[in-house]
């Protein structure tokens, strides 16, 4: 007799206890009584976990709630009353707006956990700097009138705001997975940094052509300029000393990840420590070149080179901002592993004796350093059953073979050991999965699936 796949059939499904408890209103206690199974847990940390049949738990929700009917009708009413509650909370929540304020500022505020990270660290250090850079510009350009003085002041302000955006980012990003986002939060990162890119486009560069312009259409004498160059001589060595810093941050997570330094910065694996970089190292350059243009006015007397230092200032900024978005746009659709790498996972699997072949690697940057890993698996189903020999004794399979008479024997024989193969096959999924984590510690989520 041929199995008609047509048909529903649900008597073989088991659920796990947090799943029966929310989908058939069931108390714990409640299912104390029925009988309990254990099955091979998806959690690395955990070997097994309880499952109950759903036969067994429908049966017990008819004994409370009289019927399934009955069962739906109080979900439906439980989930109105829920909605009631979000609507009541929400409106409270709005009826207060100073707590919403704290909470806003708090936001804005990285705590102990982002300062204790590394990267966390290093971002409140160039806020720091780039609020100091900002005040001293700021005065310099209130005293000179300097279009490239200007220039650097929205830059240095550009600078800071996205410091904020970027520790707002980290902090997002070290929130622990959850229901609505069972991949985390790490690719937050690449979120923040692309709206700091977008920040450096729209107000770093298009201030910074504005001013140019209306110094070319309108040409003022700037005055006390030497004041402004002493200015840009502190903030050169603040942006330099950050620059510093934030080469040294890339080349350390470079090396920790075996990643050559230009490709770690082209990938954006630690976007954070990628737009302090370049922003650091556009300040550099718009210095020297607030510097050079500043320099030329006061030897020559001609006010247009100020106005073009703020030009080429905002082309510098725009090209910086252009690679910040591109790069962090990239890894947040999915970027694929170099070619080269994904070879080798693939090379280092099908050396396993289970696995005839590997069809349809995907093998995607989840944000920062880590990586997920999904293809589909052609197994060995000899190795498999061979595998699942070692641990039969020869003997007692023989003897249970010769004590088949009937069809009925046959058929309970194949199921027992076809369900034994087919836990064997699973654990044999776990096993490779565990080793390619451990050996690839940046591969967070690994799926293979059987062909």
């Amino acid at each position: 007799m041929k199995t008609d796949f047509s048909k529903v059939y649900t008597e073989n499904i088991f659920i796990p206890m947090s799943r029966a408890m929310n989908e058939f209103l069931l108390e714990s206690s409640e299912l104390d009584s029925l009988p309990k199974y254990t099955r091979r847990s998806p959690y690395p940390e955990r070997d097994n976990i309880t499952v109950f049949k759903r036969v067994d738990l429908e049966k017990r929700a008819i004994d409370k709630w009289g019927s399934l009917e009955n069962l739906t009708l109080q979900k439906d009413f439980l989930k109105k009353r829920q909605d009631r509650a979000r609507r009541r909370l929400y409106l409270f929540r709005q009826s207060f707006i100073h707590s919403f304020s704290q909470s806003f500022i708090h936001s804005f505020i990285p705590s102990s956990k982002v300062v204790l990270t590394a990267v966390g660290w290093f971002v409140v250090v160039v806020l720091s700097f780039n609020a100091l850079n900002c005040l001293m510009k700021l005065v310099a350009w209130m005293h000179t009138g300097s279009h490239s003085m200007f220039a650097e002041l929205v830059h240095s302000m550009a600078d800071t705001i996205n410091q904020i955006i970027l520790a707002v980012g980290i902090r997002q990003s070290l929130k622990e997975p959850d229901v609505n986002h069972p991949y985390g939060w790490a690719k937050f990162r690449n979120v923040s940094s692309l709206i700091s890119g977008v920040g450096i486009f729209c107000v770093g560069a298009g201030l910074s052509f504005y001013h140019g312009i209306t110094g070319l259409i309108d040409p003022a004498e700037p005055s006390s300029l030497y004041w402004a160059l002493r200015t840009l001589g502190g903030s050169f060595l603040l942006e330099g000393g950050t620059l510093v810093v934030a080469l040294r941050e890339l080349k350390h997570g470079s090396e920790k990840a075996k990643v050559p330094l230009p490709e770690y910065i082209t990938r954006s694996i630690d976007p954070t420590t990628n737009v302090v970089l370049l922003e650091d190292s556009a300040a550099v350059l718009g210095i020297i070149i607030a510097g050079t243009c500043i320099s030329i006015t006061q030897i020559t007397g001609h006010y247009l080179a100020d106005a073009i230092g703020s030009l080429l200032i905002g082309t510098l900024l725009g090209g910086v901002a252009s690679f910040i978005i591109y790069t962090n746009t990239a890894a947040l659709v999915g970027k694929s592993i170099p070619a080269e790498r994904r070879q080798a996972l693939v090379k280092e699997l099908e050396s396993d004796r289970m696995i005839r072949t590997l069809i349809d690697v995907k093998a995607t940057e989840a944000g920062g350093k880590f990586v997920r890993f999904k293809a589909e698996v052609d197994f060995d189903g000899k190795e498999v059953t061979r595998y699942y020999l070692e641990d039969i004794d020869m003997e007692k399979l023989l003897q249970d073979i010769k004590a088949i008479q009937s069809v009925e024997d046959a058929e309970t024989f194949m199921l027992r050991h076809g369900e034994n193969i087919v836990d064997t096959l699973g654990g044999a999924v776990d096993r490779i999965e565990k080793n390619l984590k451990k050996k690839h510690p940046e591969i967070r989520h690994v799926d293979l699936e059987q062909l």
